[in-house]
């Protein structure tokens, strides 16, 4: 159940990507619930992997895969569509990948990404559930308020231009956020390779 929900947000996405491209102001603004929606169902499908006792590897694997292509997906759109820099998407790109690839040497081992860290600092900031929240719930502001920004006219009042900057200094926190969590998994995985080279010379 919790792998489906997770795969789930991917035909979301898709129909969230048709509603951000539309020509139609209602479809901009609809698009609005629905990416608060695809957020959501990226906690639920961590509640009910617990409640359920469904969490694997596999799970693990189906979780990080559909976090980062979202992730990716909506940092490279807004950069298309003008509502945040370039940069953001190069950061998160490179953060990403570079993770990604020390994390798969462990899980070779059948070991779950999260299990592959060994100092406490850096498994609170990487695996506790306050981080992975307060991460999540700071990516979920920032594409919620970039896409009401986007939604909204732009003519008129002052909102639209406060609503915007808000996502802004999200999307900023949200990179800040995302390169302190990948420091940890870079350096102990580097650490672990190097021992692991040593032992065989």
């Amino acid at each position: 159940m919790a792998n489906i929900i997770t795969l789930s947000r991917f035909p979301l996405l898709f129909l969230y990507l048709a509603l951000m491209y539309s020509d139609s102001e209602t479809a901009h603004l609809w698009s609005v619930p629905l990416i608060i929606l695809i957020f959501s169902l990226d906690t639920l499908d961590g509640w009910v992997a617990r409640k359920r006792n469904e969490a694997s590897l596999l799970g693990s694997v189906f979780d990080i895969a559909t976090d980062r292509t979202l992730e990716y997906v909506l940092w490279v759109v807004y950069a298309h569509l003008g509502l945040i820099s370039v940069l953001v998407p190069i950061i998160v790109l490179i953060r990403g990948t570079s993770v990604d690839a020390v994390r798969s040497i462990g899980m070779k081992e059948g070991v779950s990404a999260f299990e592959q860290l060994q100092s406490p600092l850096n498994r609170f900031l990487v695996r506790s559930r306050f981080m992975r929240a307060m991460y999540g719930t700071v990516k979920a502001a920032a594409a919620g308020f970039l896409t009401l920004s986007y939604a909204l006219p732009s003519t008129g009042s002052g909102c639209t231009y406060w609503i915007y900057l808000a996502g802004m200094a999200f999307t900023w926190i949200s990179v800040i956020v995302c390169v302190v969590r990948g420091v940890p998994v870079l350096s102990e995985g580097i650490k672990s390779i190097r021992s692991e080279q040593s032992k065989s010379i």
